[in-house]
């Protein structure tokens, strides 16, 4: 099929295997050929930086709510309660509100002091690959260190942090464009679940607050200066959201980036050349994120009649935004398909833009240097066996499963 086909017959809601192994063809095709792109149901694609960006910075005109999108298409249930509750789909003051208090527990400052520990938690996990020899990239590594990383942010005991990937997964997975019956059971069941451990953890705390300055759930419990406290309700879906957030965007960016390296040896040998400089290391880490993004879509719906790219959109219109496609745009990005670890600059989307954009970017960016950086100097001659199990969902992109032999 030629690239005019591809973009006249794509369709977010029937998707191709193929898709899931690639879909930046698809990305590339829509891009020139239907970049402001029509969908059966009614809603907008868009796939170019420069119509992507504006909708980022106008929050007031595309807003972030999700009442009106979500409410039929989950009905009254735990997952509607979560995902219209939770800080990135809603709009200010509620958005303003929590968002503070999540950055102040998370500055600049706080990061630089969780260097050390983070450098332990990779290490640990790194020695205990190096005994099994055989591993899985995603459980042993990539996902291990976000969930280590959060789970401390939010106090959450080590013994009790084993279903919270499953957790995530089942709720994030619910966000999919097509619910299946079976992704929202086990949706709603992470979440009654999640919340029922989460009130427990709330109540001990509000009964042993730690230091508002690196506990977040403390800080989100006591309130930010002279902003009221969050409902219980609120303050158990920013926890949930804080775990959904932070695992899956480090855990994707770790996971994709060491199987295209596996699959690029120029670019591996360059990086394990540069591993000990650390603001090399960070300008890679920009790349590995531009090059496969963790998060690959957004969505928007507009509150008043808007122009994109000459296309008039009236109020609550619904506009999916193509992260993945915007971070491929030639336009943009000389060389686009290619993995360029130099890049600079490289003005990546992976963490959205504007006032939603990522609250945890300069953690997630810490977690990627050290982990990269480690990995590589400790197991330069990694090499991927068996299937690389991709997990089949057009939201996020990363694996499930990701078997290796470390050498």
């Amino acid at each position: 099929m030629d690239a005019r086909a591809i973009a006249e017959s794509f369709d977010l809601a029937k998707l191709a295997p193929s898709f899931y192994a690639d879909p930046y063809p698809t990305y590339r095709a829509l891009r020139e050929h239907a970049p402001v792109k029509r969908m059966p149901d009614g809603s907008w694609f868009l796939t170019r930086f420069e119509d992507i960006v504006p909708v980022y910075r106008d929050h007031k005109s595309f807003s972030s709510d999700k009442h009106k999108e979500f409410r039929p298409k989950f009905g009254p249930t735990p997952l509607l309660e979560h995902h219209t509750t939770s800080l990135i789909f809603n709009d200010p003051p509620l958005h303003t509100r929590v968002r503070r208090a999540i950055v102040g527990a998370i500055s600049q400052r706080h990061i630089a002091a969780m260097e050390s520990g983070l450098v332990t938690l990779v290490d640990g996990l790194l020695d205990a690959m190096a005994k099994a020899g055989s591993v899985d990239l995603i459980a042993d590594f990539a996902a291990a260190i976000p969930i280590g990383i959060i789970g401390n942010l939010l106090g959450i005991a080590r013994d009790e942090r084993g279903p919270l990937r499953g957790w995530s997964l089942a709720i994030l997975g619910a966000l999919e464009p097509v619910l299946t019956p079976e992704r929202a059971a086990s949706g709603n069941r992470a979440v009654s679940e999640m919340l029922a451990y989460l009130r427990i953890l709330v109540d001990d705390r509000r009964v042993h607050l730690r230091d508002p300055d690196t506990d977040v759930l403390t800080r989100l419990i006591v309130g930010e200066g002279g902003d009221a406290p969050l409902t219980e309700t609120q303050l158990l879906h920013q926890c949930i959201f804080l775990l959904n957030a932070g695992h899956e965007t480090t855990t994707n960016l770790i996971g994709n980036t060491l199987h295209a390296l596996a699959r690029l040896p120029a670019q591996r040998a360059q990086l394990i050349a540069r591993a000990d400089d650390v603001d090399a290391m960070k300008t890679a880490v920009e790349e590995c994120l531009r090059y496969e993004s963790p998060v690959q879509l957004g969505n928007r719906i507009t509150t008043q009649d808007v122009t994109i790219a000459g296309q008039c959109f009236p109020a609550d219109t619904r506009i999916s935004i193509c992260i993945g496609g915007a971070n491929r745009d030639p336009a943009q990005f000389p060389s686009p398909d290619e993995m360029d670890l130099s890049r600079d600059p490289n003005r990546q989307l992976a963490f959205g833009f504007g006032i939603h954009t990522c609250a945890g970017i300069n953690l997630a960016r810490l977690e990627g240097r050290i982990a990269l950086s480690r990995f590589l100097k400790r197991f330069p001659r990694y090499a991927i066996t068996g299937e690389a199990v991709r997990d089949l969902r057009a939201r996020f992109r990363g694996f499930q499963k990701l078997p290796a032999r470390l050498e």
